[in-house]
């Protein structure tokens, strides 16, 4: 079936965010002549954002709950301000399908997939059922509403351990490894419970829980024509409790044949969902069989996205607005890819106690030189509040070598001070990280961090 669209121009945009994502999107609209609206909490007056973009509207108090998730004070500013479309960026608003169907009924642009895809991709069960009938790899599992005697039986069924996972959720919450028939009995009910408090929904669903596998993804694009192209793979195996802390591009832990494979169910995936957008479809890889497996979509952009920028020259975030706007996409296929890319997630929290800190920035230097690049919002005399989350900067590094990409690392983390009264970072974990034999030889998994203790 053809679609019919038309291209709609967008003049002036309220930019939903903060932080370097919202610094991110005000400079990618500069270059597309387009205004920006930036809002800001009382909290973050004084934040880069606030300065950069052309309008700045303030839309609460600091707690996100009435600020960066206020949708009503969002629609607002985009009124009085007679903005045209609205850019969630990452987390808040970004993969809300209500927020994505308000300000579309507002008459509003939103920069980002539709609503309906939003809600499908954002059912774990539902989007695993599509990957199924897309003929896309999936772990063994359930994949409905799960009852306590239907896990019993599914787990007999396929082995243990197993692991239980919330089907609204994410980051972690709502999930439980199970090794056993005991402990399934005893986990389960507390799995329901967390997803019910973090997500307001306890539905859960089971799956075979590999040991030691790791977490590859494949950026997407796709316009409102139909074209979807896979922009290259990122791997994101080095994780702490389910968050990911360092990400490179291209994974060296495949070879042509998986990634071709990989490629092609990702854009299977996309196009069985209606994707619309930049996106990314996450896999499971299990070393010992070489098998890959489809886990979920973000309906976003990543906060890894530079990777793949570094690594593609393709400007993600401006084909965001492009796509939104009506362009077809004009990258030709396959995606030509040159060397390595590694991102740091530089976080403001204890290095020791992971407790995440806050505090004036009193002393800055940030990295450079060649292969070099670093997205943030921070400035000397920045007061860092402890409201949100603690991303401080993302320091990205390239070279044509995986092995000259972890020397540049290093150079460029030895060279950088983000410094002040009660403000510590985890600048020092990137180095031991870089340092460890796994990560050097790309023998690393999603459960190595946990295995040396963290």
């Amino acid at each position: 079936m053809t679609k019919s669209f038309h291209k709609r121009e967008i003049k002036k945009v309220v930019i939903a965010n903060r932080g370097e994502i919202a610094v991110r999107a005000i400079r990618t609209c500069k270059e597309l002549g387009i205004k920006t609206v930036a809002v800001y909490s009382e909290a973050d007056k004084d934040s880069l954002h606030v300065w950069l973009a052309d309008e700045a509207i303030c839309i609460g108090p600091p707690s996100p709950q009435d600020s960066y998730l206020n949708i009503p004070n969002i629609l607002s500013v985009a009124e009085i301000t007679g903005a045209d479309a609205v850019y969630p960026g990452y987390g808040f608003l970004s993969e809300n399908p209500k927020f994505a169907e308000i300000v579309e009924a507002n008459g509003l642009v939103f920069i980002g997939p539709k609503p309906q895809t939003l809600r499908l991709i954002g059912n774990k069960i539902k989007a695993k059922q599509v990957a199924k009938q897309a003929g896309v790899p999936t772990v063994p599992g359930s994949w409905r509403r799960t009852t306590l005697a239907e896990a019993l039986d599914i787990a007999y069924e396929i082995g243990y351990p197993v692991i239980l996972k919330a089907a609204a959720g994410g980051g972690g919450r709502g999930m439980r490894v199970v090794y056993s028939e005991k402990e399934l009995r005893e986990k389960f009910p507390l799995a329901q419970s967390e997803a019910k408090v973090s997500f307001g929904d306890d539905t859960i669903y089971l799956e075979k829980f590999l040991l030691k596998p790791k977490h590859l993804e494949v950026q997407i694009l796709a316009d409102q024509y139909g074209k979807v192209v896979a922009v290259g793979d990122r791997e994101c195996s080095i994780q702490r409790r389910h968050q990911k802390v360092l990400e490179e591009a291209p994974s060296s832990s495949i070879g042509e044949e998986i990634r071709k494979n990989l490629y092609e169910a990702a854009v299977k995936f996309a196009q069985a969902v209606g994707y619309i957008g930049a996106g990314t479809v996450e896999f499971l890889y299990d070393i010992q069989s070489g098998n890959f497996y489809f886990i979920e979509m973000n309906g976003r952009i990543q906060v890894e996205h530079p990777v793949t920028e570094m690594v593609t020259n393709v400007d993600l975030v401006k084909w965001q607005f492009l796509i939104a706007m009506g362009e077809q996409l004009t990258l030709e296929e396959p995606i030509r890819t040159d060397g390595f890319a590694l991102e740091m997630r530089v976080n403001a929290e204890d290095p020791n106690t992971f407790v995440p800190s806050a505090g004036k920035v009193e002393r800055l230097l940030l990295p450079g030189g060649f292969g070099v690049r670093v997205d943030t919002h921070l400035y000397q005399g920045y007061k860092v509040p402890p409201y949100y989350d603690s991303l401080l900067a993302k320091i990205v590094v390239w070279a044509n070598s995986r092995e000259e990409l972890i020397k540049r690392a290093v150079r460029v983390l030895d060279e950088t001070i983000i410094e002040g009264e009660g403000l510590k970072t985890n600048l020092d974990f990137h180095r031991f990280i870089l340092q460890t034999k796994e990560f050097k030889e790309a023998k690393h998994h999603v459960k190595l961090l946990e295995e040396l203790g963290y």
